[in-house]
């Protein structure tokens, strides 16, 4: 029978070796003529492949939907000129959103999206005569006359009702001047010699094919039905997307080694096991995101990035549950299949509550939030499942094959309970100190030089411009105001101007008022032609949307925190777990908002999405912790030991988990910290400093603070 069993576990091994090997190759090469599922066609983001994404509101009120779908499908046959990866769609009612990756000219192409692409023809008199509409096809022709010199025209040929509309035109208007106004602008104004009825007319007078080209193909897509509006738009160069990429990939690298050899030295086998595991997840998660085609942005690889230290806790519950199991005295089959049993209700609620938060991002986010919620969500799933199912057939593969020494599994030491509810009113009083330093550095950031607001609010709150500009040297904050500020001014008429060096890099960050499209072209031809600028990307947030955004953020993080309390209460049965919790996840919240504020770091979209990842990570620890007191209050006498003893005992136990499992976590983000591009270096710094105090709330207050909201209680009752 052992025989067979090793047979078998081989044969799975052999199984299990050839699918990582498949998915190895799916990642690396594709499948097909098109090589699906390779890690390289994963679409990027703006951030990450550079190019332009504008927001448009529509200015008539109550448009009609077809109105709608037909100015998409205009601009969808615009952007197609210049990629054919842009994308156009509709958000909200009356919103049009379009992304262009891996364009260059983009001043140029945020002029040219958003024209009405008005077309007509007009008598001296001033008369319309057709219209765009009038108009079937416009191509872009070069003639070359007998004498070598080289016309460039555009070719029009009129649909049916415009074939009548201009014979008649052109009868009624013989030895006369028509003219070809397009955007209000005259393009050519031709003589009429003779009464043209077979329905085709040029324009001429053109300089270049190009603009012929430019000429035709807008005349071809035809006016907008609705006037547009730009409320919001971003301009990004591929260098810096390029550099990104490889610096978060090989972060993510030296992250997942630094991991492995962690969890290899602290679990020994099962480490290795958790690994494997690790290997799988990783692999899994790439294909995923190519086939639901996740659109992958900076963020959304912090995203990637924290969920591959997330899923390392899974298996840190798991088998610190193993090594408790063999310390007890139970055979390691027994510990490994109570290991698994016992850790499964802890990872389901602490994983569902991360989803809770993704869910909301992903909701009540826009852009990059939504692509950090996307890879967070997918990679919460796919740990889940490489820890129940890839981990738990591992380990019990190799336990067939013979690994069944309890020296390689690890024994767990005997717990020294310690009086976390004594120290906890201490806790409280410190964490109180460090929240209201961040409340109070709110006025004092009013008055300081250089900040002079109560928090650094960005675009996404405030509206405006930014301008993100690269230079061919390192500017000091000193030399930054002396001589690009005075460029910036002369352009923008704006007094209130907000200049940041970017550490260790030649870029300068300029904050001003909302610009024009014509604005921004011209100081990007400044900076250029009299500050020697190598790049120049920006975002233009106008402020009602910012306002929007700064609603719906509240909201967020309203509507998580409620989800969140509401799924606790049902889960522990008792409504005081849920409001302990949240109560620790304000503390939480409030903590990291402390670093914000002191440290006057930019709040914006991505505050948002790292308030909310703390809240569903942090509450991970706090789910462990209360698991364990459910447990314990089944299996000791409270009514004995008393339920401080209980609350100190279930602490205690969970600790090296809480530990480990912020170790592994804290690492992936802090290799990101050190090695990322400066875009993503704020959003880890909080990152890490919301799993420290998540850990530390966990631990320190949110067990005391069920034990006396108990207590109180049961004292209420017995009055």
């Amino acid at each position: 029978m052992k025989k067979n069993e090793k047979l078998k576990s081989g044969l799975y091994l052999v199984i299990f070796i050839a699918i990582v090997c498949g998915l190895g190759y799916l990642v690396a090469f594709g499948f097909g003529k098109q090589h699906k599922g390779k890690a390289e066609h994963i679409q990027l983001g703006l951030d990450l492949a550079g190019g332009v994404s504008v927001t448009y509101e529509i200015n008539e009120n109550n448009p009609d939907q077809k109105d709608i779908n037909d100015t998409i499908l205009r601009l969808k046959k615009r952007v197609d000129r210049y990629s054919t990866e842009a994308d156009v769609y509709q958000e909200g009612a009356k919103r049009i959103n379009v992304e262009i990756p891996g364009v260059t000219d983009a001043n140029k192409i945020l002029a040219e999206l958003g024209k009405p692409g008005g077309l007509s023809f007009v008598d001296e008199e001033g008369n319309v005569l057709l219209t765009g509409s009038d108009v079937k096809n416009a191509d872009a022709v070069k003639n070359e006359s007998s004498v070598g010199e080289t016309e460039y025209l555009v070719q029009l040929k009129f649909n049916d009702e415009g074939k009548e509309k201009f014979a008649k035109a052109t009868k009624d208007n013989l030895g006369k001047v028509i003219y070809v106004v397009y955007d209000n602008q005259v393009v050519s104004a031709p003589t009429v010699e003779a009464e043209i009825t077979e329905g085709e007319a040029v324009i001429n007078n053109i300089k270049t094919f190009e603009e012929a080209d430019d000429l035709a193909t807008t005349i071809r897509i035809g006016a907008l039905p609705l006037e547009l509006k730009e409320m919001n738009s971003k301009v990004v160069g591929a260098k810096l997307g390029q550099e990104a990429i490889k610096t978060s990939l090989m972060a993510g690298l030296i992250g997942i080694i630094v991991v492995c050899l962690f969890m290899i030295v602290i679990y020994l086998f099962p480490g290795f096991v958790a690994s494997l595991a690790l290997g799988v997840y990783i692999l899994l998660l790439a294909l995923a995101l190519n086939g639901f085609n996740v659109t992958l942005t900076l963020p959304g690889i912090a995203g990637i990035i924290l969920s591959i230290g997330m899923a390392v806790d899974a298996n840190v519950i798991i088998f610190t549950r193993i090594k408790e199991e063999i310390r007890n005295g139970s055979t390691v089959k027994t510990a490994i299949d109570a290991g698994f049993h016992k850790a499964l209700s802890a990872i389901v609620d602490g994983n569902v509550t991360t989803l809770i938060a993704a869910a909301v991002l992903w909701i009540m986010g826009t852009g990059s939030v939504k692509g950090f919620a996307q890879t967070l969500a997918i990679g919460i799933i796919l740990s889940m499942f490489t820890a129940i199912v890839v981990s738990k057939s591992l380990v019990k593969i190799f336990y067939a094959l013979g690994v069944q020494s309890p020296k390689l599994y690890g024994k767990a030491k005997e717990v020294k309970v310690f009086n976390f509810i004594k120290i906890s009113k201490v806790c409280i009083v410190l964490s109180l100190v460090v929240i209201i330093l961040g409340l109070v550095f709110m006025p004092v950031n009013s008055g300081m030089k250089g900040r002079g607001k109560l928090l650094n609010f960005s675009l996404d709150f405030q509206g405006g411009t930014s301008i993100t500009a690269t230079f061919d040297k390192e500017y000091t904050l000193e030399d930054a105001e002396k001589e690009i500020k005075p460029v910036v001014q002369e352009v923008s008429k704006d007094k209130n101007i907000e200049i940041q060096t970017v550490d260790d890099t030649k870029q300068v960050v300029i904050k001003t008022r909302e610009l024009t499209l014509e604005e921004r072209t011209t100081l990007e031809e400044k900076f250029k032609s009299q500050l020697s600028a190598t790049a120049f990307e920006t975002e233009n947030i106008s402020s009602s949307i910012s306002g929007e955004m700064r609603r719906d953020a509240i909201i967020a993080v309203i509507i998580a925190t409620i989800c969140m309390l509401i799924y606790i209460a049902v889960r522990f049965k008792d409504f005081k777990f849920g409001a302990s919790a949240v109560l620790a996840l304000i503390h939480d919240v409030l903590i990291v908002f402390m670093v914000y504020s002191v440290a006057y770091l930019s709040v914006g979209n991505t505050f948002i999405a790292c308030m909310l990842t703390i809240l569903g990570y942090s509450i991970n620890a706090t789910i462990i912790i209360f698991d364990r007191i459910r447990e314990n209050l089944g299996t000791m006498r409270v009514s004995k030991v008393g339920l401080e003893t209980v609350v100190n005992t279930s602490i205690s136990q969970t600790f090296t988990r809480t530990i480990n499992t912020s170790i592994t976590t804290f690492v992936m983000i802090a290799i990101l910290f050190i090695m990322g591009v400066p875009a993503i270096k704020e959003f880890a710094l909080t990152l890490m400093v919301g799993i420290v105090g998540g850990a530390y709330s966990s631990v320190c207050i949110t067990g005391p603070i069920w034990f006396f909201m108990k207590k109180g209680l049961e004292k209420k009752t017995s009055k």
